[in-house]
């Protein structure tokens, strides 16, 4: 598969701080999993995305920062109609283009995140997600380390955490291996990784590395499948992004690394889909947990099998992830509890 992925640095960055990893509890057929959904995924106002969500049965959501500022809610006002409906809200998003090489654009967006957190408060929510930076003033060196230690130091200061991700086609910081190097320098409690199937997988990047990241550094998860295109990377994330079983990634490896690494967040979805965006809403919410449930599955059943040699299975002597009946283990649905009205 060939992908351009435009000007990028593939220097090595410095060899990140040994820490040593502590060994990951074993997925167990009570492992509670919960399941999200970013609000770009679907169609709709932000009010009808948190209605489609809930009926659906998600358990959360992210919420993109576009749909809020185009909903005429205020954050208190969306955090009361998410308790309505039963959902949590787990991460607000994106934070782009935050390292820069220039100090006086470093204070701005410093700034600017104090403004994001006020949001976050009240919101309810405890963690933002911040993306690698494309801006041509965009840093290649330790100071994204610092930087970013800075930034944590703030959300700490207020009960937030932040979580760095590699976008497939930031101008320096394009690979998880990179970000995992940046992370522990960074060396802050509030400061941990997103990892994202579509920039890892599109980039051909190999998924096993992520068993050694401590799962507590493991802030978030966010899923997505693709087909295999030859274009633009970064049009290919944003126009053809897939529910999980729908394109050609194999993300019962890749979740199934995650896991074993010791990840206890959400299962949460960001796609980005033309057709989606123009369906309506519920029907694309149902589709999307459906898959999601089917991912899980799949990847407690692999994890639980013998090993045979194939990326993301483990030996396992007492079978995790499977209940007593020797069935792969699922998320707990929201149908199964009683739901709110929506």
């Amino acid at each position: 598969m060939s992908v351009s992925t435009g000007s990028m640095t593939t220097r090595s960055m410095s060899a990140a701080p040994n820490i040593a990893t502590p060994e990951a509890d074993p997925v167990s057929p009570t492992t509670s999993l919960r399941t999200a959904l970013a609000t770009v995924c679907i169609s709709g106002a932000l009010a009808e995305k948190l209605a489609a969500a809930a009926a659906a049965g998600f358990d959360g959501v992210e919420i993109f920062e576009p749909d809020f500022v185009a909903s005429p809610w205020s954050a208190a006002q969306v955090r009361s109609r998410c308790a309505e409906l039963g959902l949590s809200i787990d991460l607000y998003q994106p934070f782009r283009d935050f390292d820069s090489a220039r100090p006086e654009i470093l204070e701005a967006n410093l700034r600017r995140a104090d403004r994001k957190f006020d949001v976050m408060e009240d919101l309810g929510t405890d963690q933002i997600l911040v993306c690698s930076s494309v801006a041509p003033d965009a840093l290649d060196d330790d100071r994204i380390a610092e930087q970013l230690h800075r930034l944590a130091s703030r959300a700490h200061e207020r009960g937030l955490r932040v979580s760095y991700q590699a976008l497939a086609w930031g101008r320096f910081v394009n690979t998880y291996e990179q970000s995992w190097e940046i992370v522990p320098r960074a060396d802050h409690p509030a400061l941990g990784l997103c990892v994202d199937s579509f920039h890892i997988l599109s980039r051909g990047s190999d998924p096993a590395g992520i068993e050694q990241i401590p799962g507590e550094k493991l802030f978030f998860l966010q899923l997505a499948d693709a087909p295999h295109m030859d274009m633009d990377v970064l049009q290919w994330s944003r126009h053809y992004r897939l529910f999980p079983g729908q394109g050609t990634f194999d993300l019962s490896a890749f979740l199934g690394h995650v896991l074993t690494a010791g990840y206890s967040g959400p299962l949460s979805l960001e796609v980005f889909n033309d057709v989606f965006r123009q369906s309506e809403p519920k029907r694309a919410g149902v589709d999307a947990l459906r898959s999601l449930l089917a991912l899980q599955e799949s990847t407690l059943g692999r994890l639980a099998a013998p090993q045979t040699g194939q990326a993301g299975s483990a030996t396992s002597d007492a079978a995790p992830g499977r209940d007593d009946a020797g069935r792969p283990g699922r998320c707990p649905r929201r149908s199964d509890r009683v739901r709110p009205a929506v």
